[in-house]
């Protein structure tokens, strides 16, 4: 199980690799939103997302043994590059799932990195399957986007970032909202800020129809979404919550947040627009949720995460169009 120690491990070995990305700030979105608002834009990071840190900390963890064999993953886009970039960094071998139907940048982004990719369907093929068989077949290791302690460790370092800066900035206690899939990010921050910022509570952000953690924290149990392909907000849609970490949102996580795939558009053209920065629409829904839905978030500031900028140029144009 992951601990606030295994996250200072994991920020020691990502020293020197991932990027340290700030705390952005605009007076425009202050005015939206009605409180202060304060944005952390991992898609500034290594391949774009917070991935990154979670598979250089799971990768870096292996024994070079391990290591040398190679490593699998299963990915919409973010983690198959965080994987894909940081294997190589290795110089070992990658093999990247990817739904079919995942944007293209991202396919072409992962096999730029030097990953194998090997497609299937969203909707009829389960992918947990898949990558069992070809890691026993070719004796590689999974490093799974989310349900993995290392990976819940790397994504733990934005946490202990968040805490460090909000304390230099004098801010004790404020909602942070996270983008939300299967919730590495969401866990590993509420474990680092439990630890070094208590007055900070760790709340999870997904795009309606796909609020299986939202759901789950409500009723306290695991709770699947009906269907597990056609959102907009790809980067962040999952069966369900992880076994692992579930049992640290409920813990930790205040309640959930739901956006409309509209709010996320209308989140990234803002975030272009005033802070000149790229989200796609599911690192863009704690933006969303922090200008959108301020009656659901308490106190005078708010901190919210981008979590990735992987966007294919239609979407984006589609969402500067409409809300700019």
């Amino acid at each position: 199980m992951t601990d606030i120690t295994m996250i200072r491990a994991a920020q020691a070995r990502l020293a020197g690799h991932a990027r340290r990305t700030p705390l952005l700030t605009s007076p425009f979105l202050d005015e939206i939103a009605g409180r202060r608002v304060l944005i952390k834009p991992e898609c500034l990071q290594h391949t774009g997302s917070f991935k990154y840190r979670g598979a250089r900390s799971a990768i870096s963890a292996l024994d070079a043994d391990t290591r040398a064999h190679g490593v699998i993953a299963f990915s919409s886009g973010n983690h198959a590059q965080g994987v894909a970039l940081a294997a190589r960094e290795f110089g070992v071998p990658s093999v990247i799932i990817m739904p079919s139907d995942a944007p293209r940048l991202k396919i072409d982004n992962t096999c730029a990195l030097g990953a194998e990719v090997v497609l299937y369907d969203r909707a009829g093929e389960d992918r947990d399957a898949l990558g069992d068989r070809l890691s026993t077949e070719r004796g590689l290791t999974l490093i799974r986007p989310f349900d993995e302690p290392q990976v819940i460790a790397g994504q733990g370092t934005t946490g202990l970032e968040i805490a460090e800066d909000a304390a230099a900035l004098g801010i004790e206690t404020a909602d942070v909202l996270v983008c939300c899939g299967g919730g590495g990010l969401t866990s590993g921050i509420a474990l680092a800020l439990e630890a070094d910022a208590p007055g900070l509570r760790a709340r999870p952000v997904e795009p309606e129809g796909f609020d299986d953690v939202a759901r789950s924290l409500r009723n306290g149990r695991i709770e699947r979404n009906a269907t597990s392909a056609g959102g907009l907000c790809d980067a962040i849609i999952t069966p369900q919550p992880g076994a692992l970490t579930f049992p640290i949102m409920h813990r930790l996580c205040g309640p959930g947040i739901v956006v409309t795939d509209d709010e996320a558009l209308h989140a990234m053209a803002l975030a272009f627009q005033r802070l000149k920065v790229v989200a796609e629409p599911g690192g863009a829904v704690a933006l969303a949720a922090a200008l959108f839905h301020a009656d659901e978030i308490e106190g005078e500031a708010v901190i919210c995460t981008i979590s990735g900028g992987n966007v294919d140029a239609d979407i984006f144009t589609t969402a500067l169009a409409r809300f700019c």
